[in-house]
């Protein structure tokens, strides 16, 4: 008995080693075959139109900087201002009657979809930027009842400019004394910060004269930008794969979110521990109404990327373009002095942000060439016609474009490309344009909940430092060019030199 089961044993033994090398010489042919047919359809697309041949060879980088020029010129000469990519199914559009129709108009027929939601759920899980239906509806239902209410906006308020004094300032005045500093490696810590303590009640200090590197930070830049790669890629099923077998950089997200998971799992420990029963942060709202830590969790993701990159994006175009417009600055500069006094170390009030309407445009403006979001996708539920007359197919995705649509004579005339805060102005006063043309912010239904407080943090840091530091590029002739990522950021960041600005 015991010798048939050693034998058994041994004969078992001695059989593994090539089962073994059978499997993996059989993943490696299928995998070599896999390969070699995805190098011949990139050689030869299904689609060989010049368009496509363009973004499969990235032909396009020879007369771009960045692939959102090259679709803003692309739509720019379409007639309708919708262009169809076929190698992505993608109708992508700069036109604002067709953005209507999808924000607003047909809603129901174009939700983020499956498509999208799959593309991002390792980071956003079902967080309120990657669902649909009723788990969308809550959680915006949940996020307006915070978010319009004066004692949060008060709140947040008070931490912005908590965070300028004893932050913000103090890093920019070491910083006069330096070389050069990344401005927008500045922004970010600030907007990571602000959102950390307006909405986890927590202070990650990543903002300090030290500048201690963070390794969230880090691996959330990491994460943004491979969920992004994964929207430009031609053959969904190879970052599956990647996925799959734990390879490339879809490892490199999966130890990002590991991370990401790590931070957020803490958040949510802490504050059940010291109690969220009467704070005023968005996750002990959301805490009285739910247990789920999961869900807590892509709240807590969801909150970061709206609140941190966002900002950090539009601060950091603003100052690029007020350095190469002195004479937009001057006026900012004047407009301060006149509501705010003479005294440059006064914070501004609620009132007075209010008051400074050249301050606001210069902001909107600012977002109209540079928005944070440059595209947003949607999913086609079924068949459709567009205003344009374009037909859209059940399951294609569809595109709409702000960076584009800022670039366009046709919305916005001749001058369409220059920096120019007075096109806001009606008689001295802010007046806002349709937001289906100016879709920065979305519209309709899924119009930003955090719009208000967005602007009020960029015009509160800008206010500050305008009046207190004169901030130029280290390299004037530098050409916007961004990183992939699901925000706008520069690649290589934005070397500046601070100087303080004499006391009146």
């Amino acid at each position: 008995m015991d010798f048939h089961f050693d034998l058994n044993f041994t004969e078992e033994s001695s059989s593994l080693p090539s089962t073994i090398s059978l499997l993996f010489f059989s993943f490696t042919f299928i995998f070599s075959i896999f390969s070699l047919s995805l190098y011949i359809l990139r050689l030869r697309p299904w689609c060989n139109c010049d368009l496509c041949r363009s973004y499969l060879s990235s032909a396009w980088s020879e007369s771009f900087p960045n692939l959102s020029d090259w679709y803003a010129d692309l739509l720019r000469r379409s007639p309708s201002a919708t262009i169809h990519l076929h190698v992505l199914s993608n109708l992508v559009t700069a036109n604002p009657d067709n953005v209507e129709h999808i924000l607003s108009s047909n809603f129901q027929n174009y939700p983020k979809g499956q498509p999208f939601s799959s593309l991002l759920g390792d980071l956003l899980g079902h967080g309120i930027f990657n669902v649909d239906g009723d788990t969308w509806r809550f959680q915006r239902k949940m996020a307006s009842l915070e978010l319009g209410s004066v004692a949060v906006r008060s709140h947040a308020f008070e931490i912005v400019w908590a965070q300028i004094r004893t932050r913000l300032i103090p890093v920019m005045s070491a910083a006069a004394m330096a070389t050069a500093v990344d401005l927008q490696d500045v922004f970010r810590r600030f907007s990571f910060d602000v959102i950390c303590r307006f909405s986890f009640g927590v202070d990650p200090g990543c903002l300090r004269l030290s500048m201690p590197v963070s390794e969230f930070a880090v691996a959330f830049d990491v994460a943004s930008r491979v969920s992004a790669e994964r929207a430009m890629g031609t053959w969904p099923v190879m970052w599956r794969i990647k996925r799959a077998l734990n390879l490339g950089s879809e490892r490199r997200l999966k130890e990002a979110i590991k991370i990401v998971n790590g931070l957020a799992e803490e958040v949510i420990r802490h504050r059940r521990q010291i109690g969220f029963s009467g704070r005023n942060d968005l996750l002990s709202r959301f805490m009285a109404s739910t247990h789920d830590d999961r869900y807590l969790r892509d709240i807590v993701v969801s909150f970061l990327l709206a609140g941190r990159d966002t900002v950090a994006s539009a601060l950091t175009s603003f100052f690029w373009l007020l350095a190469q417009h002195p004479e937009v600055e001057a006026k900012i500069l004047s407009e301060s002095d006149r509501v705010m006094g003479p005294d440059r170390d006064a914070a501004a009030s609620f009132e007075n942000l209010r008051d400074m309407h050249y301050l606001h445009a210069a902001v909107y403006e600012n977002m109209r060439l540079f928005p944070p979001v440059q595209f947003d996708s949607k999913f086609a539920v079924d068949d459709d016609v567009l205003p344009d007359g374009t037909f859209v197919h059940k399951g294609t995705r569809v595109t709409y474009h702000p960076y584009a649509m800022g670039r366009m004579d046709r919305i916005w005339g001749p001058d369409c490309l220059r920096f120019n805060p007075d096109r806001w102005l009606n008689n001295g006063c802010f007046s806002p344009e349709n937001p289906f043309k100016f879709p920065v912010f979305q519209a309709g239904l899924r119009v930003c909940l955090g719009k208000e407080l967005a602007v009020m943090d960029i015009k509160s840091v800008a206010v500050a430092l305008v009046r207190k530091f004169q901030i130029r590029l280290d390299k004037p002739d530098r050409v916007a060019r961004f990183a992939p990522g699901l925000t706008a950021s520069w690649r290589g960041g934005l070397p500046v030199r601070i100087q303080e600005r004499t006391p009146n």
